[in-house]
């Protein structure tokens, strides 16, 4: 599906809320994209970025978007900093909804569980590739680790993460009986 493009996004693909009932979208991205989303969340690389997605309006103006996102690309161990292929494949849901107004800025609001799917546009347009984007973000393991993590943690003098949490000195205590 294409539509026009929002300047500031990796990877923008902007829908008129008046448009999208019943349509599907498929979201592709370009060289340029992935190379500009690597950047981004600081991979290696994006070998390959695609979304597929059911477009339904609940109302006139809130839109739900169900699909799946894959994803291929390399990151760097958290540890040894070698590149590390990884994929993804996982279901999306969205649903965006006009920006909020009424409420002054340091008003306190209350949010459900529903809210938190809930993602904010303004005037007649949605960016349905940003949001692609953020959940490629989300689905990036930051902590992820390869084969060569444990070697690399010695020879820096580091131990594991078992080693080094709140209970690592627990672990050599021995506890007499009575």
């Amino acid at each position: 599906m294409t539509a026009p493009e929002n300047a500031g996004a990796e990877f923008s693909r902007l829908l008129d809320v008046r448009q999208v009932e019943g349509k599907a979208a498929h979201l592709e991205a370009n060289e340029a994209e992935r190379k500009a989303l690597a950047k981004r969340f600081a991979l290696v690389r994006v070998d390959s970025l695609s979304a597929d997605l059911e477009l339904h309006r609940s109302d006139e103006r809130t839109v739900e978007a169900r699909g799946r996102l894959k994803a291929h690309f390399v990151q760097p161990c958290a540890v040894s900093g070698e590149d590390l292929p990884v994929s993804v494949d996982e279901p999306l849901f969205f649903r965006f909804v006009p920006e909020m107004t009424g409420y002054q800025p340091d008003e306190e609001i209350e949010l459900t569980a529903d809210d938190c799917d809930e993602i904010e546009y303004t005037g007649s347009h949605f960016d349905l590739g940003e949001a692609v984007a953020q959940s490629l973000g989300l689905a990036i393991d930051p902590y992820l680790t390869g084969p060569e993590a444990d070697a690399a943690r010695k020879a820096a003098g580091i131990g594991t993460p078992e080693d080094q949490g709140p209970f690592a000195a627990l672990k050599g205590l021995k506890l007499g009986k009575e």
